[in-house]
């Protein structure tokens, strides 16, 4: 039971008596001086967590903007990858100390397996991430990464095709929150939110006690508000890198997306 356990520091975002945002930034994107600038303007506008995406050549789940972003921060001078990302990650949040939202690498099982497991797990307890989301590992392939990732959530993401065993299966495995994918397809805006996402959102409910957040196709303060309204975060991803170049608009864009979700009427599930 929730109440019978302490929730870590990214499940305790979920739980303010209110919806949380989740920003999602591509690290060194479009260079690693504006994307370390544009996390800074996310926290400050009210961000709840911060997911940094790892630039990467082969991502399954990312549609074209976020796609795009990592190609060019991986031909940037050096190249951007997972070593670079966590670099990054500790800047950021070593910089903010107490101020800092809970951090959430988003990035793929080869990077992990190319850097080693341990070391991985070990350069983000170090940098003070809070936990990992990786689209193509589910459970029944995360043995090796759980055994060395202590200290560190792992989100597993269900979509409206899942079945009522997957559901319970990822919702078991996940820590930290429980993702669930709006629609099937890649990440991206678009122009309605789905009525499959709420469902699946009900479905996950019933199967957890931990806050299930919903992210891919929400692009619009309204639409932030209406996933707000059904969930416990909304996950917003291209809207913003999108907007990544200025870090400025960033933050006005996050600060608008925070205050439609913060006030969309609708408590926590803590």
């Amino acid at each position: 039971m929730a109440g019978e356990r302490t929730a870590s520091r990214l499940e305790a975002a979920f739980r303010r008596g209110r919806p949380a945002l989740v920003a999602y930034l591509m690290a060194g994107y479009p260079d690693r001086t504006t994307s370390l600038r544009a996390l800074a303007r996310a926290a400050d506008a009210g961000a709840d967590v911060i997911e940094l995406g790892v630039p990467y050549g082969d991502p399954l789940a990312d549609g074209p903007v976020i796609a795009d972003a990592a190609q060019v921060a991986r031909r940037a001078p050096g190249g951007f990858g997972l070593a670079e990302t966590i670099d990054l990650a500790r800047e950021f949040i070593s910089g903010r100390g107490d101020d800092c939202p809970p951090l959430v690498l988003m990035t793929y099982l080869n990077p992990l397996m190319s850097m080693g497991l341990p070391r991985a797990a070990d350069l983000m307890r170090e940098a003070g991430v809070a936990g990992v989301i990786v689209p193509d590992m589910p459970p029944e392939a995360a043995r090796p990464w759980r055994a060395v990732a202590g200290g560190l959530d792992t989100v597993f993401l269900l979509a409206p095709t899942s079945t009522d065993e997957r559901v319970r299966v990822v919702a078991d495995a996940s820590a930290g929150f429980v993702y669930c994918v709006s629609t099937t397809g890649v990440t991206g805006e678009r122009e309605t939110l789905a009525d499959a996402g709420r469902r699946l959102v009900e479905r996950v409910r019933a199967a957890t006690t931990l806050p299930v957040a919903i992210g891919f196709g929400i692009g619009t303060p309204e639409q932030a508000a209406e996933a707000a309204r059904i969930a416990d975060g909304v996950i917003v991803g291209s809207a913003i890198v999108r907007r990544q170049h200025d870090p400025s608009v960033v933050g006005d864009f996050v600060r608008s997306l925070a205050r439609a979700v913060h006030e969309s009427g609708r408590g926590s599930a803590g």
